[in-house]
């Protein structure tokens, strides 16, 4: 089964579950800190605008991680969360 493209409406679960290394990239961004138990419910561009990113930046964001996807860094050993136990 293919994996759903990053975009700003790519739910959280579905960008964490599908590109481990997201959780890592959101947390730098200071978007999420999905590692401390905050919620990861929503899209991409929601949280984003919780922290006040604004439009560019989110874009900013999906094209980075797209980028990141294509030259297979979502295979990095990072633990998968499994969202499902949460």
């Amino acid at each position: 089964m293919a994996k759903p493209a990053i975009t700003k409406d790519i739910l959280i679960e579905e960008l964490v579950d599908n590109y481990p290394f997201s959780v890592r990239y959101l947390m730098e961004k200071g978007i999420r800190c999905i590692m401390c138990g905050e919620p990861i419910w929503g899209t991409l561009e929601e949280a984003a605008k919780e922290k006040d990113f604004d439009d560019q930046s989110i874009e900013g964001f999906v094209a980075e991680m797209n980028k990141l996807a294509e030259n297979g860094d979502d295979d990095t050993p990072e633990k998968k969360i499994d969202v499902e136990e949460m």
